[in-house]
């Protein structure tokens, strides 16, 4: 029996809903802008990011339906967060947008062997955020602290002390390479500063809220990258 608020059948409607929508957004982002279907970059980079995501879903599900529900809340409750989460939204769209219509008018021309390894970038850095998730259960999509919640130190948590930023950071800047776009690296480096403006607010609350954070800042010292910062 678990903890979760949700029955586990209305979790995964809700889950696979938002799932659905996800899916028709980006196929209509990527196509529409492309003006064509002819666009195999875009279905190689499509089928990499969906299958492991109904797999991780699927197994979160069967195995820790609390975790996956905590990653279906998407109101922030900061005033600060709520305008990141707004600029964080603009920029997806940006990323997503701007390499079909350079599939479209041909602004560049990337090799197929470099989008190959951005696929793969793509792909290791989706399993970076299956690795956290696994490790934390209490990985939110929002900022908040929980009753009786522990600071996780294991893991990649002792490596950097937020490693899913860590591996969004990489899904976003490896991204416009898989679609064949070098002009949308620009609006994907605009990600960083945005992961760097949470993480900072972030830390604000977790300090204050959370028991022992500060110790474990002490102990792992990097917030994002190893040996930078």
């Amino acid at each position: 029996m678990n903890n979760s608020q949700l029955p586990q059948g209305k979790l995964a409607r809700v889950v696979f809903t938002r799932t659905f929508v996800f899916v028709v957004l980006l196929l209509a982002i990527l196509f529409l802008s492309a003006g064509t279907f002819a666009y195999w970059e875009a279905w190689v980079y499509f089928g990499i990011i969906l299958v492991p995501m109904i797999s991780f879903l699927i197994f979160l599900l069967k195995t820790n339906p609390e975790l996956l529900e905590r990653r279906m809340r998407v109101r922030e409750k900061q005033a600060e967060q709520k305008f990141i989460v707004i600029i964080g939204s603009i920029i997806f769209f940006l990323v997503f947008l701007l390499p079909g219509f350079d599939k479209r008018f041909r602004w560049s021309e990337v090799p197929m062997e470099m989008v190959i390894v951005a696929d793969i970038f793509v792909l290791l850095s989706y399993l970076m955020i299956f690795l956290v998730l696994r490790e934390n259960r209490y990985a939110s999509r929002i900022i908040e602290v929980e009753r009786d919640q522990e600071v996780i130190s294991t893991g990649p948590y002792a490596i950097v002390r937020h490693p899913m930023y860590l591996g969004a950071s990489l899904m976003y800047l490896f991204s416009p390479l898989a679609l064949g776009s070098y002009w949308a690296i620009i609006p994907s480096f605009l990600m960083i500063p945005v992961f760097v403006a949470r993480i900072r607010n972030e830390e604000k609350i977790l300090e204050r809220e959370l028991k022992g954070y500060q110790k474990y800042m002490q102990k792992t010292k990097y917030r994002l990258v190893p040996g930078i910062w």
